[in-house]
């Protein structure tokens, strides 16, 4: 057993991981960051490549800035776009090593269960002050007052298959799949150069894996690149063109309906994947009526949360969204873009089990919608909150312009593909 039960426990050292430990370290909070990874921003770092929509400014917490700034920290151009791997080396690595921060982070230390010290989730009496009890992979228990969950969804993408379950044949085929924003044209070149590549996804990583596909077809022969959405439309994955008020995002737009439209890409609407089946060195993915042929399948169908490691936990899950009840019905992609959610805080993260809150793209359950800024507003309401600090707690410091937060005329200092506005 490890930690006093005045300890605040953060699980995730990302982005907005980071920004709760920065808002505790202002308040003086004592805290203990837990993170699978061997360094700050795991995830991130696997996306290096992708270059953010959201300038900057959008993209650094106010406190974690301030914290930064005292250590001498020389900030990057607020209207600059950051690729993933500048987010990390030039703000999230220098965050994590400030003296401040850094001896409350551990390492290699994965959450596997958070319940509470002697009670399972039927157990009422005393539960309010009885501490948190969370479980690391090792063995170790960590006691906490209180814990944030900002473990975000990566390691948990969506499955092919449109019914949310696997595809007939899918786990089989597992080898051919590749994750979500592969580096196609670094890192991962040669699984792509020469072969059929199949998409699967209408969101903002698809788009930028298949513009890099398809500049890869221009380099490699015999490179071909097929788009698959469930869609019957591509309108809304196409964006706004020169109308939308993201300059990054429109010209993404701009530039995959040029490729569709000239046939680099090759776009299959109202596909719903059902079943994928060996063809020799290849995959045959099929939607019940039509079939494609590729050597490599890129899922880039989205992410759904795991909330297994709190199943002991009295959580109140929205039964669509798997967010909070409050929350469900402002990010409800049905209805938001991530430029309409509203700024929202510790009252719509509110679960029955008080003193637990997750935060950042987690708090979002299933929906696409999630930005920076909004988790860093959500971070510092819920830090606010576990003070006793309400008035702060509840009071909306964030004003998104309604096409998102990531405006303004950003400028584009090299030529990496603007990938996602999204973390």
């Amino acid at each position: 057993m490890s930690e006093t039960p005045d300890t605040v426990v953060v699980v995730g050292a990302g982005p907005v991981g980071l920004a709760a430990a920065a808002h505790l370290t202002e308040r003086g909070i004592g805290f203990v960051l837990l993170e699978a990874g061997e360094h700050p921003a795991a995830a991130v770092r696997q996306w290096g490549h992708v270059r953010l929509f959201s300038p900057w400014r959008f993209n650094i917490d106010a406190a974690a800035a301030r914290l930064l700034t005292g250590a001498g920290w020389i900030r990057p151009d607020d209207g600059e776009l950051p690729t993933g791997a500048q987010l990390a080396a030039d703000y999230l690595q220098p965050l994590a090593d400030l003296p401040a921060i850094k001896p409350h982070i551990r390492y290699g230390a994965r959450v596997t269960a958070v319940t509470r010290l002697g009670l399972d989730r039927v157990r009422t009496a005393g539960r309010e002050t009885t501490p948190f009890l969370v479980r690391l992979a090792d063995g170790t228990d960590v006691l906490a007052t209180a814990v944030i969950d900002a473990s975000g969804t990566w390691d948990l993408p969506n499955v092919l298959g449109s019914s949310g379950i696997p595809a007939h044949g899918e786990t089989a085929a597992a080898a051919a799949i590749e994750p979500a924003l592969p580096d196609v044209l670094g890192r991962d070149r040669d699984r792509f150069a020469g072969r059929r590549t199949l998409v699967v996804g209408a969101g903002h990583s698809a788009a930028n894996t298949l513009l890099a596909l398809a500049d890869l077809a221009g380099q490699e022969p015999g490179t071909t690149v097929t788009w698959a959405i469930r869609a019957t439309d591509p309108t809304r994955a196409y964006g706004g063109g020169e109308a939308d008020a993201l300059p990054a995002r429109g010209a993404i737009g701009t530039r995959l309906r040029a490729h569709v439209d000239h046939g680099t890409i090759t776009l299959l609407t109202g596909f719903g994947v059902q079943r994928l089946s060996p063809a020799g060195t290849s995959i045959e993915v099929s939607d019940g009526h039509r079939t494609v042929t590729a050597d490599r399948i890129v899922s880039a169908t989205g992410f759904r949360p795991d909330h297994t490691m709190v199943s002991e936990l009295r959580l109140d899950l929205d039964p669509i969204m798997s967010s909070t009840r409050r929350l469900a019905p402002l990010i409800d992609p049905n209805e938001h873009t991530c430029g309409t959610v509203p700024p929202h805080g510790v009252d719509e993260l509110t679960h029955p089990e008080p003193g637990y809150y997750a935060i950042g793209a987690k708090s979002y359950g299933r929906a696409p919608t999630f930005l920076l800024a909004t988790g860093y507003e959500q971070a510092r309401s819920v830090t606010a909150a576990l003070t006793g600090d309400w008035p702060a707690a509840r009071t909306v410091q964030l004003n998104l312009p309604e096409t998102g937060v990531c405006t303004s005329n950003p400028t584009i200092t090299d030529d990496t593909t603007p990938g996602s506005c999204c973390s």
